[in-house]
């Protein structure tokens, strides 16, 4: 049978190999036998025999020797031998073990004793070979995990690694990855209009885990991003997606942030992160940027606070952003790196430039060869910020598009308290595929356009408010007060899109129930104002290839053509 036990037995005295191998048959055992050491070894090498009975002095090659090139020959397979001999000394029975032996048989033969024996070897043979083939079985479902992980990274560092993290010229960071996944992750992006988001974010757990968290968010990060949503409603559907799709228990912290070169300001939400920095070189402030919020999915949509803050900036000022581990970096005696650390190194610098550098230092000085979860990005306000972002990818051809049409839309105060338009009338446009390349310049404006119209004209806010710091945030504190309250008024958008012999033209007029105002006054101040303000109808003027005002300042008109493409 093929589960029948195969022994060997390997003994040089004729009487004694035939006498045991006639009990071993009797007990239902497969025998081959040996007469020497060299004859044994070569017995096992073609039968394969599964346990093996040893006489330990043998001519021609000794039972120790034979014992040796057994184990050998069987490898990682467990090929009990028993030695059967008559020595007692303590010596010999060490030599025997040092050779392979597995067990003794002392001579003469005790029937119940060898059957016992020849039970208990088989029983550990079975177990190391049951112990070998899940040890296998492991290795290939490790294998199998390991394919997959690689497989999800690839498609992970596709979506999460899709935007400006490693080319935008502002922008420095460190990542220490504790797994194939790291907990942690970074993404940033222009908007259409030239400003940039980053996020960092933190999710629990590390691995798998953390990156089908990771992945929808990071999706839902750029898709948004490009298509000129603002940050509160990025914010929301990540928080709605994460909240939909993790199980209870898993979220990310994270705080993400809204950068504009061309207003030079930066709004900042924090979701359970530790604080991070405003870091103004000129001055010297440090401004703390605090987690105020839950982290992304964990409450309900109806229930998440989108709220941000909102900081005037200078160029070369910088932004500075941690997850926990950097303050939970350990040295060789269990001490974290903690907040003070960090801030003694922010207290020390005297060059700017460097001040990245100098917080890396202080982390590998502090934790030597340790690894740890830690990831810190530096954000900086530069002069050349402004740059093309990437061109949006469409799936159709551009051919079907809407080249001779005008629509109109007017939003009133409801609609305005609650409803970002840009991206709508921005992809409307961009079913033009003359006008796509020009996606961003068109976000821009229309920016512009509405928020003025908003702004000035229905809620009647003040600009010149913007004189510094303090008046800066004055402004968007009452500009979310009159939002809030609005009860009336209306922006109206009219877009019309005409073809023209070599190419197209597209006029866009905006309207708001406000009670107007001086433009040719405005236009005199537009040099005189601060830098926080009276930029906007300049912005307007420079981008478009025309615009005009009706007198009451209530209405204005903008226009853009262009050459058809070869």
């Amino acid at each position: 049978m093929q589960d029948t036990l195969s022994i060997l037995i390997a003994e040089d005295s004729t009487a004694d190999r035939l006498l045991l191998a006639t009990i071993i048959r009797r007990q239902g055992y497969r025998v081959v036998t040996a007469g020497n050491g060299q004859e044994a070894v070569r017995l096992f090498e073609q039968e394969r025999p599964q346990l093996v009975l040893m006489d330990a002095l043998m001519p021609v090659m000794d039972g120790f020797e034979a014992a040796r090139q057994i184990k050998q020959m069987a490898g990682e397979e467990l090929v009990p031998i028993i030695f059967l001999t008559s020595l007692s000394e303590s010596e010999a029975m060490v030599k025997c073990l040092d050779a392979g032996g597995d067990d003794f048989l002392a001579k003469p033969y005790n029937q119940p004793i060898l059957q016992a024996k020849i039970k208990a070897m088989d029983r550990l043979r079975r177990l190391q070979a049951t112990v070998l083939e899940q040890r296998d079985l492991i290795a290939r479902h490790n294998e199998h995990l390991l394919t997959e992980q690689r497989v999800a990274k690839a498609v992970f560092d596709k979506v999460a690694h899709s935007g400006c993290l490693n080319n935008a010229p502002n922008i420095r960071y460190l990542q220490s990855p504790y797994a194939l996944f790291n907990g942690d992750l970074m993404l940033a992006a222009f908007k259409p209009s030239g400003g940039l988001h980053v996020l960092l974010g933190d999710f629990t757990g590390h691995g798998l885990s953390a990156a089908i968290g990771a992945m929808p968010l990071s999706e839902v990060f750029y898709g948004m991003t490009a298509k000129g949503y603002s940050l509160a409603e990025i914010l929301r559907e990540m928080n709605a997606k994460l909240k939909h799709t993790l199980p209870v228990g898993v979220f990310c912290c994270a705080v993400m942030l809204n950068l504009s070169f061309q207003r030079r300001v930066i709004e900042v939400w924090n979701g359970g992160l530790p604080d991070g920095y405003l870091y103004r070189p000129a001055s010297g402030e440090r401004v703390p940027l605090r987690s105020r919020h839950l982290p992304l999915g964990i409450v309900d949509p109806n229930c998440f606070d989108d709220r941000y803050e909102i900081y005037p900036m200078e160029t070369g000022d910088r932004v500075f952003l941690l997850t926990d581990g950097v303050l939970e970096v350990c040295n060789q005696s269990g001490e974290w790196f903690g907040e003070q650390r960090l801030l003694d190194v922010f207290d020390s610098n005297r060059q700017p430039e460097r001040l990245f550098e100098e917080i890396q230092e202080a982390l590998v000085a502090f934790r030597g060869e340790r690894q740890d979860d830690a990831s810190l990005i530096e954000v900086t306000l530069t002069e050349d910020g402004t740059r093309a972002p990437p061109p949006l990818i469409f799936s159709d051809s551009g051919q079907s598009c809407p080249m001779d049409c005008s629509v109109s839309f007017e939003f009133r105060a409801e609609t305005l308290k609650r409803f970002n338009p840009l991206p709508y009338l921005l992809q409307l446009l961009l079913e033009v595929q003359e006008l796509r390349a020009q996606g961003g310049m068109l976000y821009t404006v229309l920016a512009e356009l509405y928020s003025n119209a908003l702004d000035h004209g229905v809620m009647g806010l003040d600009s010149s408010l913007k004189r510094d710091a303090l008046g800066f945030a004055e402004y968007y504190r009452e500009r979310r007060r009159r939002l809030a309250a609005l009860c009336d008024g209306y922006v109206r958008f009219h877009l019309d899109l005409r073809p023209q012999a070599q190419g197209g033209r597209l006029s866009i007029r905006v309207e708001d129930s406000g009670p107007g105002f001086d433009v040719q006054r405005m236009l005199a101040l537009e040099e005189s104002v601060d830098r926080y303000s009276g930029r906007g109808l300049k912005l307007i003027r420079q981008l478009a290839d025309s615009c005009t005002w009706t007198d009451d300042g209530r209405s204005v008109c903008v226009e853009f053509s262009w050459s058809a493409q070869a």
